[in-house]
């Protein structure tokens, strides 16, 4: 029988810290592409609703969501990762998941970004331990000539979403009770 050291007892225990860390991105260009996904993102809304820009212009922060996949049969699902970026610049990252049932049947990929209008929701949203969005969010939707609905009030609403970029064959997408998590990729 062979003696339990010190050295091999610390081997033991960091071994599964050690494989954690290779199942949560560390080392990995998960970022990188994740990063490269919503500057195209970005680019596209801008291009085709150049009114986000005036949302952006006024925001604390902007949550972009560049690749959303959901899914379902009666029961459904979506899933996507994002970035935070404050000042256009990423300062974390984000995974979103929702869940879904009713009659549906189908899927569709859509782009959203969640426009922080206060400095209190960016808080909020950065400090939750996971958070939910809800019937604090208001929609700007296109209308003719791609040019969003948002007035003076939804100006001043705390969080304002836009989806964007859908394809597939599931009609609308609603962010309704969609969770955001803080990921490392």
């Amino acid at each position: 029988m062979t003696a339990f050291t010190r050295r091999r007892f610390l081997a033991a225990a960091s071994a599964p810290v050690a494989l954690a860390a290779c199942g949560n991105g560390i080392g990995s260009d998960g970022a990188q592409r994740i990063d490269a996904r919503a500057d195209a993102a970005f680019n596209f809304m801008y291009d085709t609703l150049p009114d986000t820009q005036v949302l952006a212009s006024k925001a604390a922060g902007i949550l972009m969501m560049p690749v959303v996949t959901e899914g379902g049969l009666f029961l459904g699902g979506a899933y996507g990762r994002g970035v935070l970026r404050i000042d256009g610049v990423t300062v974390d990252y984000y995974s979103t998941t929702a869940a879904s049932f009713g009659l549906q049947a189908g899927g569709q990929q859509y782009s959203h970004a969640l426009f922080f209008m206060t400095q209190p929701a960016l808080n909020n949203f950065r400090t939750s331990q996971g958070w939910t969005a809800g019937a604090d969010l208001e929609y700007a939707v296109p209308s003719r000539g791609n040019a969003l609905t948002t007035g003076t009030t939804e100006l001043l609403t705390p969080v304002i979403a836009v989806v964007f970029g859908q394809a597939g064959l599931l009609a609308g997408a609603s962010l309704e009770g969609a969770k955001y998590n803080r990921i490392i990729p």
